[in-house]
């Protein structure tokens, strides 16, 4: 048994496309608490931290996209990461998004200060910058921050300097990259696992791989986008790339982990159920953090 804690960050501001704020709820309907609460965890609801609409900040004058609402996103992260730190000891964290850019907050905030492990899940690497970005979305950049790379505003987010050390990071399902991204990650030592290594290699090769690759440090942060998965399956996102994970590889992958217990908080995000089919997107996400912290086949 584990003590979770949810705390959902509905942001949409560091993306184009409207509705993804309202993932949380969307998550929360597809029965999360319920579901962890059936696996015998002991689970408790934070609620939600503050994030202003949109229409707010135009009123404000702060612009229109892009890089326009950093100081919007910055505190809303910067929220996440003091209710993070605040939780008990041994809670295991599962935020819900939201656009990725929570993660800015979530992973910072759930690594308590210690050397952390981030597997990104993912059909893009976010690992862009300011400087490298074709949209200037901060969606597509907080795992750059994370590791140190950007503006400084955000980097410094929580306490001076990068949070996460790039050779620390693993990146899963990814098939989407900007030119830019594929300089930094190379550059940078990050290891990347595209979907053409899902293919040759396999679900079972990768997830021992980042198991053994992770297993000697002290918190592991799974980051998990429900834009990794095929859009057949899951066609609530916003940035939907076909070729991805199906059901089953993405399950496995979680039972994986899960069998080597290797996460210590967790990230859902980039559910939009605007662009959803009967909450489909939000229910496979429980799913998966189901199977994540012990759900069972047999």
């Amino acid at each position: 048994m584990k003590r979770v804690a949810i705390l959902g960050v509905p942001m949409d501001l560091g993306q184009g496309r409207r509705g993804v704020d309202m993932g949380p709820s969307a998550i929360r309907y597809g029965r999360l608490q319920e579901t962890l609460e059936a696996l015998g965890h002991q689970v408790e609801d934070y609620g939600d931290v503050r994030v202003p609409v949109v229409e707010s900040l135009r009123r404000q004058g702060q612009g229109l996209g892009g890089m326009a609402y950093l100081e919007a996103i910055r505190a809303a992260c910067l929220e996440t990461l003091e209710v993070l730190r605040q939780m008990p000891p041994g809670v295991l964290p599962v935020v819900l998004g939201g656009d990725h850019s929570i993660a800015m907050g979530s992973v910072a905030g759930a690594s308590r200060g210690e050397r952390t492990g981030v597997v990104w899940v993912d059909a893009h690497a976010d690992f862009n910058t300011p400087e490298t970005s074709p949209s200037g979305n901060i969606h597509g950049m907080p795992l750059a921050h994370l590791c140190g790379l950007g503006d400084a505003r955000l980097v410094n987010l929580g306490g001076p300097g990068p949070k996460v050390r790039p050779e620390d990071v693993v990146l899963i399902g990814v098939r989407s990259l900007d030119r830019g991204e594929v300089g930094l990650l190379r550059e940078r030592g990050v290891t990347v696992y595209t979907m053409k290594e899902v293919d040759v290699l396999g679900i079972p090769a990768i997830a021992q791989a980042v198991i053994a690759k992770m297993r000697g440090l002290p918190r592991v942060h799974l980051s998990l986008d429900a834009d990794v998965l095929d859009p057949e399956i899951a066609p609530g996102v916003g940035t939907p790339v076909p070729g991805g994970l199906t059901y089953r590889e993405a399950h496995l992958l979680m039972e994986l982990f899960s069998d080597a217990d290797l996460v210590t908080s967790l990230d859902l995000v980039e559910v939009n159920p605007i662009l959803d089919v009967a909450n489909r997107t939000a229910r496979i996400m429980v799913e998966l953090a189901g199977s994540l912290l012990g759900k069972r086949i047999f």
